[in-house]
């Protein structure tokens, strides 16, 4: 059972500079984990820790009920791929992929085997006796994973592998490594700058900012229910809209009020909200939330905003406004379909059951 372990993990680099800090988390056998935040995180020096690259400050990595601190990375049953690729261009494929096994002494037969077996999962049967100067930049990351794959590794360790590639490559990768995890049943951890390849790929997700982990959920829970208003914002493409202003009641009723704007909150946020009355609180709406009026059969003038449209991003089957509404900026991601031009003046209408509301001072979610 290849589980992950990691128990108040700590890492303090001299000059007293925090990297990580007391970060717990349990990855299940054949799990799929994925860290993400923005650079600086400390998320590849938790990966770098578990790999046994970082010495650990202060805490526990347990890595198959067998606690690792003092193990070797050569000796943690663990393959790691990098960003880089870090191929030997003087090694053909073949030779790249069954390095590891050749320094073990293992029998000929069984690297041959098990280096045709990767090849033929990552479909580069055709590509073994080729040098990595002679390769496309999805093919070396292919190479750099058969590499790991053939060690049949208790962990996969994946450190920002798909970085180097253009948009569409990385598009392809992600899929393929999401049909590697379920044809090889492995654990693996992934850490990743980018929240799309995270809300794609993990079974779970690591939010970490400045060396702490804010939250931990699988992708429908982190985008539906962040914790705070760094999660909020964080996940999500575009990112969440947030609004400043304040919680009013007007004949048994709440609204949230920004300098230029008025919007009803629904019954069932009473209980949370109310105690935020007369108080500033930030008003949080993703922008799929946010409807042109004009395509909407029923629209409450409880709900309804004036803005204006400053910017018009056309994106195919969907179309982002940039819009001013009241004091605030906001963008809104509306279909394909409408046909909106920059200066116009537009009633958007926001779905009020699906709005967030986080605190001012602690920017912890309140509903």
């Amino acid at each position: 059972m290849a589980q992950v372990s990691l128990k108040n993990i700590t890492k303090i680099y001299p000059g007293n500079v925090m990297a990580v800090s007391d970060v717990n988390l349990r990855v299940e056998n054949k799990e799929f984990v994925v860290f993400v935040g923005p650079s600086g995180c400390g998320k590849s020096t938790t990966l770098r820790m578990i790999a046994g690259l970082e010495t650990i400050t202060k805490g526990e990595i347990w890595i198959s009920n067998k606690k690792v601190n003092d193990i070797p990375a050569k000796d943690r049953d663990i393959a790691m791929v990098f960003q880089n690729y870090a191929l030997y261009p003087h090694m053909s494929v073949y030779e790249n992929m069954s390095f590891a096994l050749r320094l073990r002494k293992y029998p000929k037969p069984e690297i041959d085997a098990r280096v045709k077996e990767a090849a033929e999962i990552l479909s580069i049967t055709d590509l073994l006796n080729r040098r990595p100067r002679e390769l496309s930049g999805g093919q070396r990351q292919r190479v750099a994973v058969g590499r790991a794959i053939v060690r049949k590794p208790e962990v996969f360790l994946f450190d920002e592998p798909l970085s180097n590639l253009d948009a569409k490559m990385r598009v392809q990768m992600r899929t393929e490594l999401n049909k590697l995890h379920i044809k090889l049943q492995s654990t693996m951890i992934y850490v990743t700058h980018d929240q799309t390849e995270a809300m794609t790929m993990g079974n779970r997700i690591v939010v970490m900012k400045d060396g702490i982990v804010h939250q931990v959920a699988d992708p429908i829970m982190l985008y539906n229910k962040p914790v705070n208003k760094f999660v909020a914002g964080f996940i999500g493409s575009p990112p969440m809209n947030f609004v400043n202003g304040r919680i009013i009641k007007k004949d048994s009723k709440f609204f949230f009020q920004e300098a230029g704007f008025t919007v009803k909150i629904v019954q069932d946020m009473y209980d949370k909200i109310s105690p935020y009355e007369g108080k500033e609180i930030i008003f949080g709406i993703r922008p799929e939330d946010i409807y042109d009026k004009l395509f909407m059969s029923v629209a409450s003038s409880e709900n309804t905003v004036k803005a204006v449209i400053e910017i018009v991003e056309p994106m195919g089957a969907e179309v982002f406004l940039y819009l001013t509404a009241g004091k605030s900026s906001l963008i809104a991601r509306v279909s394909g379909n409408d046909r909106p031009e920059i200066g116009q003046d537009l009633d958007i209408v926001f779905d009020m059951s699906k709005i967030h509301f986080f605190d001012k001072d602690t920017e912890e979610t309140i509903v």
